[in-house]
């Protein structure tokens, strides 16, 4: 099928779906706990000493992920898969992570691979062009290569496939003013100096993009955001018009808007649309319900926590009037079906 997406909510007819094979642990270092410094109560900020080029292995900073969960994502996942399939909607899978590989090396670092699991978070459709997104995260920083076939397909069928540039993510690259400013816990360390620091550096996730035809909605937070939102501008003029928020999220705005439909917006609170362009003010909000605590597992009291208690507002829409939402939301199920939406499950 050839490549051409534009918006959030047009018929879907083919789509990606990670995988979280061989998902085992998450890499306690300063990029991870800048971008999940939200999420963390009680942060130690603590990081271990990366490993550079040709020199000795970090002491190990990771955290492991109890097997049981990721046995349930499997399974969560295989059934997005069944209901997207059921819903006559190609599903395409990127390659698996195989066992054997544990690391992410560069000459600055290294640090743990993850697999490729959210997808949309490092690639960003635009009309027929790819755009594979500077992370955020040193763990993912070749995660979009676990993509290749699936890109190389779209390639071979005309679509544009384009690299943004990629950061050196020494400690200095990155920006730290907003999770100094928002921190509950310790201030964030020093940054270590490294032979290959260039100061900060465009780092930038594709989920921090609202898509709404020729024009995309870009949230910044940071100065490393702002560098990444430049870049899109200049590549992007002359298709694409490029529409400023910041700090309607720390990072992805999808938590706290979605557009659903042409003059729909599915936001978390009303206020949310004082910081949208003027022109997307005018449109029709649908205000997701709290979030209750029965809306989600229960966990060890040593289990890390990423995911924000806001993760409901996370539905998949295939068609302007069908959108999938987690079963564990029943009340924004119902807010959905009062505005007309078939909620699939």
């Amino acid at each position: 099928m050839r490549l051409n997406s534009y918006d959030e909510w047009s018929p879907l007819r083919e789509v990606v779906v990670g995988s979280a094979s061989n998902y085992t642990s998450h890499e306690r270092e300063l990029s991870f706990e800048l971008f999940f410094h939200e999420n963390f109560a009680e942060s130690t900020w603590y990081y271990p000493r990366l490993t550079t080029g040709g020199g000795s292995p970090a002491a190990p900073g990771r955290s492991l992920i109890k097997q049981r969960y990721v046995d349930e994502l499997n399974e969560d996942i295989e059934g997005i898969v069944k209901a997207l399939e059921d819903l006559a909607v190609t599903v395409l899978r990127p390659m698996e992570l195989d066992a054997r590989t544990t690391e992410v090396r560069t000459p600055a670092w290294s640090a743990a691979v993850v697999p490729p699991l959210n997808l949309r978070d490092n690639t960003l459709i635009v009309g027929d062009e790819i755009i594979e997104t500077p992370p955020m995260i040193r763990s993912r920083y070749f995660e979009t290569q676990f993509l290749t076939p699936v890109f190389a397909d779209y390639f071979r069928q005309g679509a544009r496939w384009t690299v943004m540039p990629r950061p050196l993510m020494t400690d200095a690259s990155f920006d730290r003013s907003y999770a100094e400013r928002t921190a509950t816990a310790e201030p964030v360390d020093e940054a270590r100096p490294s032979p290959y620091d260039v100061g900060h550096e465009m780092m930038f996730d594709a989920a921090q993009c609202l898509r709404l035809g020729r024009d995309i909605v870009a949230n910044i937070s940071t100065a490393n955001h702002a560098l990444g939102v430049d870049w899109l501008e200049r590549h992007l003029h002359g298709r694409f018009r490029i529409h400023r928020v910041y700090g309607i999220s720390d990072s992805h705005i999808d938590s706290m808007v979605l557009a659903l439909r042409p003059g729909t917006l599915l936001v978390r609170s009303p206020e949310v649309a004082d910081v949208l362009p003027e022109w997307l003010r005018s449109w029709d909000l649908i205000v997701a319900p709290p979030p209750q605590s029965d809306s989600f597992p229960a966990y060890d009291d040593d289990d890390l926590i990423l995911t924000s208690p806001f993760i409901d507002l996370n539905v998949l829409s295939v068609s302007p009037d069908t959108v999938l939402v987690n079963d564990a939301c029943p009340d924004l199920v119902r807010t959905l079906e009062r505005h007309g939406f078939t909620a699939v499950l």
